[in-house]
């Protein structure tokens, strides 16, 4: 049988605030993607109202390969081993 023990204040506390920094550790990420890809990937000069197909592809890449680099960051922390 479960144990159905609804969390005290205390504890309801602790997940909000780790909801909180969930979500900020989520826009940060956002906002550090977006910008990092803009950056590299968007001309200075704007020329048309939508993007290109080059710069539709290099946000492509650099979009996958953050969310790449991230989890493996990720893993590694979780573990505290490289993965093989």
């Amino acid at each position: 049988m479960a144990n159905n023990i609804a969390p005290s204040g205390l504890e309801k506390e602790q997940i909000f605030v780790m909801a909180e920094k969930e979500m900020e550790y989520r826009v940060e990420l956002f906002n550090k993607l977006t910008s990092t890809c803009f950056k590299k990937c968007v001309e200075n000069k704007y020329k048309d109202s939508e993007l290109n197909m080059g710069e539709n592809s290099c946000i492509d890449r650099c979009v996958s390969k953050y969310w790449q680099v991230t989890n493996l960051i990720g893993q590694i922390l979780g573990t505290g081993q490289p993965p093989m």
